[in-house]
């Protein structure tokens, strides 16, 4: 399951892993390293959805929007519109998921409240899960973006690494380690209801395959993007399970960088073995 700060949507939601819309797959050496009715659908989400529910969803979004500013291309004013319009159901759903659960909220209720037929809404979103969980999309390819725009000189695995930490500091939610209060309601939502965890899974794969494409192919670059993705998980799952049960991230963090050292010290030794480069 993040996630930089700012204010507004439901993109800083995704977490777990650094994961954009498109996957693209990896150096096999060892080192790791048109829019549907535009305009109606943001202000009918708006006006049908309890306005608490969309207070609490709408710090999540700059969340993650700060962190991905500097990678993102420019995009068409279609594409542009297109994005928004995906923001505006999404935002529909997760504040009526928010607001009564996730499974006492039916696609026909999300369609409605977004001012759309349900064809229209799946069209956009292949499965319910994907309404709460798309915005995980947007970061699939995160990891990978970073190793293809590190330094030059600088390992994939010490990119990924210095990324890591640089999101541990800005309290990105893709890392674990934020408290934010509609953050941490997201998180709720997500851990406990299983189709949503089931469902992360597939967003987790594509940033795996992602990865190992950056990685150069093949099964040595696979097997390094499989344990990447993996470290990444289970940090970030780490750091939610002690602020879930009443730390502070700030409380959190000296040990979050800790065991983020370790982990990538334990990557680095498990896939860079001496002698390699």
């Amino acid at each position: 399951m993040l996630v930089t700060s700012t204010p507004a949507e439901v993109k800083g939601v995704r977490f777990m892993v650094m994961s954009g819309e498109k996957a693209g797959d990896g150096n096999g050496n060892g080192s790791v390293a048109g829019a549907v009715e535009e305009g109606r659908a943001g202000v009918s989400a708006s006006a049908q959805v309890p306005a608490a529910a969309l207070a609490r969803v709408s710090v999540l979004a700059q969340a993650s929007t700060q962190a991905q500013a500097p990678t993102q291309a420019r995009v068409s004013l279609r594409e542009r519109k297109k994005q928004l319009t995906y923001r505006a159901i999404s935002d529909a759903a997760v504040a009526m998921f928010l607001e009564r659960g996730f499974d006492k909220v039916s696609v026909a209720e999300v369609a409605a409240a977004a001012d759309i037929s349900k064809p229209t809404l799946f069209r956009y979103f292949p499965a319910k899960e994907d309404l709460a969980l798309h915005r995980f999309a947007d970061r699939e390819d995160e990891a990978a973006r970073v190793v293809g725009g590190r330094a030059p000189g600088a390992s994939p695995l010490e990119a990924l690494r210095r990324h890591f930490l640089a999101g541990l500091d800005r309290r990105d939610p893709a890392t674990g380690l934020c408290d934010a209060p509609q953050v941490l309601a997201f998180h709720r939502l997500l851990y406990g209801t299983p189709s949503l965890v089931a469902r992360l899974y597939a967003y987790q794969g594509r940033s795996e395959a992602a990865l190992a494409r950056a990685l150069g192919g093949g099964v040595s670059a696979r097997l390094a993007a499989g344990q990447v993705i993996a470290v990444l998980r289970i940090l970030a799952e780490e750091n939610w399970r002690r602020i879930d049960a009443g730390e502070s991230a700030d409380r959190v963090y000296a040990r979050a960088v800790q065991a983020a050292e370790e982990a990538f010290v334990q990557l680095r030794s498990g896939l860079e073995p001496e002698g390699r480069g």
